[in-house]
């Protein structure tokens, strides 16, 4: 079965809305510095571009989790495969994800976060499909609404393909 993609979000447009982001990032957190922390691998992409446009001071911390398993399904399980470099103590901290679907994953992260020092914890993506959400997870800042499409670009990969695209695409099976 071969799969092709359409385009769901220009470069442009996540471009601009990145830059949009970036300053409400940078009025909301004037006079204090952002810890940055991203869920990899996906978010990597999207932070890069957002911390370039974030004029107060940032630091940076990258983490990995799972809930998948081998299954295509979140088992609710979370797992830390790759764990922060520094302690969290006093930190403002953004957590970066790529895209918010069950939240899950995330409402346990953003819980572990806090329980860890942080003088504060809120979330920023790049998409968000509201209507996937089995578990209540508060989004500080995001990117576009999407619906309920497997998405690709920007990060976000099928079958670790297609993350290297400038733009976000809707994958579509042939």
């Amino acid at each position: 079965m071969a799969e092709r993609i359409e385009v769901l979000l220009t470069e442009e447009e996540v471009d601009k809305r990145i830059q949009e982001i970036g300053e409400q990032i940078s009025r909301d957190y004037a006079g204090r510095q952002v810890h940055l922390i991203c869920v990899l691998k996906g978010g990597s992409f999207f932070m890069c571009e957002l911390a370039k446009r974030i004029t107060v001071p940032v630091s940076l911390d990258f983490m990995s989790v799972s809930s998948y398993g081998g299954d295509t399904k979140s088992s609710g399980v979370v797992r830390i495969v790759k764990d922060l470099d520094e302690p969290l103590g006093g930190k403002d901290v953004l957590v970066v994800e790529d895209i918010v679907d069950s939240g899950r994953t995330l409402s346990y992260l953003l819980e572990m976060l806090k329980s860890r020092g942080a003088a504060e914890v809120k979330l920023c993506t790049l998409l968000d499909k509201p209507e996937r959400r089995v578990v209540d997870v508060n989004v500080d800042y995001t990117g576009f609404q999407i619906p309920d499409e497997f998405v690709v670009g920007y990060g976000l990969d099928y079958d670790q393909k297609y993350r290297n695209l400038p733009y976000i695409g809707v994958v579509k099976f042939d």
